[in-house]
């Protein structure tokens, strides 16, 4: 699988307000330990109101994601991609 968005590409976004993302959805969040930064990645499991976040990209050393930080609290997201 390759990157599903690369630098440059532009998306949209629906805010959630109070609807839960669901599993395969790409999500906007912040980023748990720069919360200055957001970060864009596609939930992989949903477990007790956290999420799992992963990148799409096929090389683990070019995502930073849940593997390096661990689950986030749903309410870390903001946004969910539409299409």
């Amino acid at each position: 699988m390759w990157p599903t968005l690369v630098d440059g590409d532009t998306v949209k976004f629906e805010i959630l307000g109070d609807r839960f993302p669901e599993v395969g959805q790409i999500v906007l969040a912040k980023h748990p330990f720069r919360k200055d930064t957001k970060i864009i990645k596609r939930i992989q499991l949903i477990e007790n109101n956290r999420v799992f976040l992963v990148g799409d990209n096929p090389d683990p050393t070019a995502s930073e994601d849940s593997h390096n930080f661990g689950m986030i609290n749903f309410s870390d997201i903001s946004a969910r991609i539409i299409n």
